[in-house]
């Protein structure tokens, strides 16, 4: 692979030294990579509005890293909803009491976009201290709800950035009935998970009883896109509709009863799970699941060159297979058997993974 540089030699040297002098070596790859864009992106002679939004998205995306960093060993669920539903609406009570469920009986915290209506019943079931805002600065909605915590609050400019923001920090995510930006949000997360852009997350859309929104929502879903044949109908399996917060909250924690991560290596697909199967249901899954391998079968492995390089998930077993890359609703459906073999646990866990 060429060298990425600005093709200067001068240039490429004081970035070398620049970069050498102001940190310990790590991931020097890439910063020096960062600062050659931004030189060359100089030389372009871009547009001042170019230069100014790619500006803000790098620091807009720096600083969410930063402040979710200190919070990397717990996990997070992301809830999306409507601003502009009140306090006696029911689906404001399904959220206070879904956050609380995550928080103080499965050991999670809460990721809104720290807006009011559904986010704010979101944090202030959570609570302050258990609360991140994922804010989007609005002309007519600025200031986040006041069950968020200053320091856990981050603003974005662009929605793009804070999408990235929200997926690439969560481990699973809650919707709730909502207007345009939920539904933006909704077919974004199904639509990254589908094509493989975002490793596989549980994805539950909740209603209080009797409103019907995720029904008329299930209903196009499978009579106009599964019966047009738009979608497979595995990939039905990449989201659960329920009525009930502790069963959202069941199916959250079932994902990571067993599964831990998902990495590729050298073309092939290792999951990562805390309880290696038995001969006997790995024999089942190759025979439930043979339509999905490109070639030999699921088996177990150990740790690769790679992963132990990077000291990657070592103390995890590792069931490998030469996935399609094409059916992430058949995979999802592997991960949820594999989860089947064992009793649920409590969640720890590595950080969630956006496909990069």
């Amino acid at each position: 692979m060429r060298p990425y540089n600005t093709g200067n030699d001068t240039l490429d040297r004081l970035i070398d030294e620049l970069v050498t002098s102001a940190g310990d070596g790590a991931q020097e790859d890439l910063v020096k990579e960062l600062i050659v864009s931004a030189v060359k992106l100089y030389r372009d002679h871009a547009d001042r509005g170019d230069v100014k939004l790619i500006n803000a998205a790098v620091k807009e995306l720096r600083y969410s890293t930063l402040i979710f960093s200190k919070y990397r060993d717990i996990p997070k669920v992301t809830v999306f909803g409507s601003a502009r539903v009140d306090e006696q609406n029911a689906n404001y009570h399904l959220a206070l009491e879904f956050a609380r469920e995550m928080v103080n009986e499965r050991g999670w915290m809460v990721v809104t976009g720290a807006g009011p209506g559904i986010m704010q019943a979101a944090n202030e079931g959570a609570g302050a201290d258990h609360s991140f805002g994922v804010n989007i600065r609005l002309p007519f909605e600025d200031a986040a709800n006041p069950f968020v915590d200053a320091e856990r609050t981050i603003n974005f400019k662009y929605f793009f950035t804070r999408k990235v923001g929200f997926i690439k920090e969560s481990h699973a995510f809650a919707l709730f009935p909502g207007g345009f930006g939920t539904m933006d949000e909704t077919f974004e997360l199904l639509t990254l998970v589908q094509t493989g852009k975002s490793d596989l997350h549980p994805i539950v859309l909740l209603e209080a009883d009797d409103t019907g929104y995720w029904e008329t929502f299930n209903e196009f879903v499978r009579q106009d896109l599964l019966g047009n044949g738009l979608i497979a109908p595995d990939d039905l399996a990449l989201y659960k509709t329920t009525n009930s917060a502790s069963d959202a909250a069941d199916e959250i924690s079932h994902f990571y009863a067993n599964y831990r991560s998902q990495r590729y290596v050298d073309g092939r697909l290792l999951i990562r799970v805390r309880t290696t199967p038995t001969e006997a249901q790995l024999a089942n899954l190759n025979d439930r699941f043979a339509d999905i391998v490109a070639k030999g079968e699921i088996e177990l492995v150990d740790p690769t060159p790679v992963e132990i390089k990077d000291g990657d998930s070592l103390d995890d077993a590792r069931v490998a297979l030469y996935f399609n890359r094409r059916s992430y609703g058949r995979l999802r459906r592997l991960v949820d058997s594999l989860n089947d073999l064992v009793e649920p646990r409590p969640v720890v866990h590595p950080p969630p993974t956006f496909n990069v």
